[in-house]
């Protein structure tokens, strides 16, 4: 048992022996590593990252003060109470950039680089004016023509209501760049400060900074029509109502004035009943297209009260600086994991004996 402890214990000269024994194969793969490394890391695009910070308001009447706050941060509800009945809440902001209704809003999006030298939409720019490493060029145009033996690609997108893209029915092409729009947007909530963090990412960093600032409006727009959407349609309703009740009481007006105008000289009691008849259902009419004009406007102040406000905490910037690919950290790990697998390699004799 001592003689196997004695074997175990590590010499230190005689590591540092193998190294320098070893030089000039750690002085090869590091300077082959270095150049792998560099050929792929440089290649790589350079990606710009904007951030955009937003208080959205809940319409919350929060019932429990700071312990339902307290409660809210492990996911529990201690009572809460809404006093509009949302169904989408800030916690499902980060759910709805998955969406594919909510995405493709995003494709019709204006964009222009920093160069000036491209401005065109959204959908055209992430289809024909991504970088791509120049490595890995061959093998895309490979893959693309191995899937274009065995498969027909539909490149065809139907429209809905006028819109260019119909998020229920997407070609394959499209539905590639929505999964490729989604990776580059990330929406956070914080349910301590209930804060919204939209983060985007892009290739331009005036691209990065447009679309961040075009998300952040998608978003309260979207968030904006799903709250009102009921109240809309009551002011259109009452709007409807109000038209006719309006011309039912012109109606009843026109044909009152006509049998007055003709029986002015009358003095028939009947005569005098019809008149009293016609004037009371002319009232009638008018106390209608009031009543109808009162909801109105209840209905139209319940849809500006339905508006959400939505305070903004940073706005969008343009990056100065890229940020990534971290080439010099990438460059440093390669080297490290090469230099630990070539003392691996140097050590394998001593490794077997020690373990």
């Amino acid at each position: 048992m001592a003689d196997k402890n004695t074997n175990t214990k590590i010499d230190l000269k005689k590591m540092w022996a193998t190294i320098r024994s070893n030089k000039k194969l750690f002085l090869k793969v590091w300077i082959i590593t270095f150049v792998l490394a560099c050929l792929w890391i440089l290649p790589q695009p350079r990606y710009y990252t904007t951030t955009v910070s937003i208080a959205p308001e809940t319409g919350e009447m929060k019932v429990g003060g700071s312990l339902a706050s307290l409660a809210s941060n492990f996911g529990m509800n201690l009572g809460n109470s809404s006093s509009t009945g949302d169904a989408i809440y800030p916690q499902l902001y980060p759910d709805l950039f998955k969406s594919t209704e909510f995405l493709v809003g995003l494709l019709d999006v204006t964009v222009t680089t920093k160069d000036g030298e491209l401005t065109t939409d959204y959908y055209t720019y992430m289809k024909d004016h991504q970088k791509q490493n120049w490595l890995l060029l061959p093998l895309l145009k490979l893959k693309n023509w191995f899937h274009s033996l065995f498969t027909v690609e539909d490149t065809s997108d139907t429209c809905k209501a006028g819109k260019r893209f119909d998020p229920f029915q997407l070609s394959k092409k499209t539905h590639e760049i929505l999964m490729n729009v989604s990776g580059k947007l990330k929406c956070t909530y914080s349910r301590t400060n209930e804060v919204v963090t939209i983060t985007v990412t892009d290739q331009d960093p005036l691209v990065c900074a447009l679309m961040a600032d075009s998300v952040k409006q998608h978003l309260q727009l979207f968030i904006t029509d799903y709250r009102t959407k009921k109240a809309r349609s009551d002011c259109r309703h009452y709007e409807k109502l109000k038209k006719e009740a309006w011309e039912d009481y012109e109606k009843a007006r026109n044909e009152y004035t006509s049998y007055c105008d003709a029986n002015s000289d009358a003095v028939l009691e009947s005569v005098k009943m019809k008149i009293t008849d016609l004037e009371n259902e002319m009232q009638l009419k008018y106390s209608v297209y009031t009543g109808m004009n009162t909801h109105l406007e209840s209905a139209r102040a319940k849809l500006q009260e339905r508006i959400p406000a939505f305070t903004t905490l940073l706005n969008s910037t343009v990056p100065v600086k890229p940020d990534g690919p971290k080439r010099m950290i990438f460059v440093a790990i390669m080297l490290f994991l090469a230099t630990m697998g070539t003392i691996v390699y140097a050590f394998h004799k001593e490794l077997i004996d020690w373990f």
